[in-house]
C-alpha cells in the first residue's frame, strides 16, 4: 500500500522526494501528472508539499510542468474516449456545453484555473469531450493555473519563515481558495451552472 500512500501523502511524497536525490524533481512531476489525470488525488496539498521542499520558484515549476501535461493527458482522453472514461476515472458523470463560444469557454477555464471553483481534472475531460481547440484550452489553463500554483508554493515555502508570514499566506489562500470559489459556485457567477455540470 505504500505506493498509494506516496500518491495521496504529502508527507509520505515530501520525505520519499528528499530521499530520491537528483531524481526528486522527475517523481514528483509525474506524481502531479497522475493527480490531474485521476480525480481521488488531491494536487493543492502536494504543491504546498512541493514549497517545502524546494524554494517556492522552483517549486512552481516543478508544479506547472506536471499540472499542465497532466491536464493535456485528461483533455486528450476526454476528446478521444469520453464519457465512458470520465465515469470509470472520477466516478462522476460530467456535461461540458459549447453554446455560448469558444471565447467564452478560455476565459471561463482561465478562471477556473485561477481560483479553483471546480476540480482540475473535471475541467480537462469535459473540454476534450466537448471538442474545445486545444489552442484556447492549453492557453487558458496554463496562463490559469501558473498564479494559483506559484501561490500555494509560496504557501508551503512559508511555513520555513516567520509567524506574521504564514498568517498572511494562510489567510490569502483562505479568501483566493476557499471563500472566492464557493461564492462563484452558490451565486453561479459567470453562469458556471450552465456550462459545467456533473453527478
Amino acid at each position: 500500500m505504500q505506493h498509494l500512500d506516496f500518491l495521496s501523502n504529502p508527507d509520505y511524497l515530501t520525505s520519499t522526494i528528499a530521499q530520491a536525490g537528483l531524481w526528486g524533481p522527475l517523481l514528483y512531476i509525474v506524481v502531479i501528472m497522475i493527480s490531474v489525470v485521476i480525480s481521488q488525488i488531491p494536487g493543492a496539498p502536494l504543491a504546498i508539499a512541493a514549497g517545502t521542499i524546494w524554494p517556492p520558484l522552483l517549486a512552481g515549476v516543478y508544479t506547472v510542468i506536471g499540472g499542465f501535461s497532466g491536464a493535456l493527458i485528461a483533455y486528450a482522453l476526454g476528446n478521444r474516449m469520453g464519457q465512458p472514461l470520465i465515469k470509470m476515472l472520477t466516478g462522476k458523470t460530467l456535461s461540458f456545453s459549447t453554446d455560448q463560444g469558444e471565447s467564452y469557454l478560455g476565459w471561463l477555464i482561465f478562471t477556473t484555473r485561477l481560483l479553483p471553483v471546480f476540480s482540475f481534472d473535471l475541467v480537462s475531460y469535459g473540454a476534450g469531450m466537448a471538442g474545445l481547440s486545444l489552442p484556447v484550452y492549453a492557453s487558458a489553463t496554463f496562463f490559469g493555473m501558473v498564479p494559483s500554483t506559484l501561490l500555494l508554493t509560496y504557501l508551503g515555502n512559508s511555513f520555513h519563515l516567520s509567524g506574521w508570514a504564514i498568517a498572511s499566506a494562510a489567510i490569502l489562500f483562505g479568501v483566493l481558495f476557499i471563500a472566492l470559489p464557493t461564492f462563484m459556485h452558490r451565486y453561479n457567477w459567470l453562469n458556471l451552472q450552465a456550462v459545467i455540470r456533473w453527478d
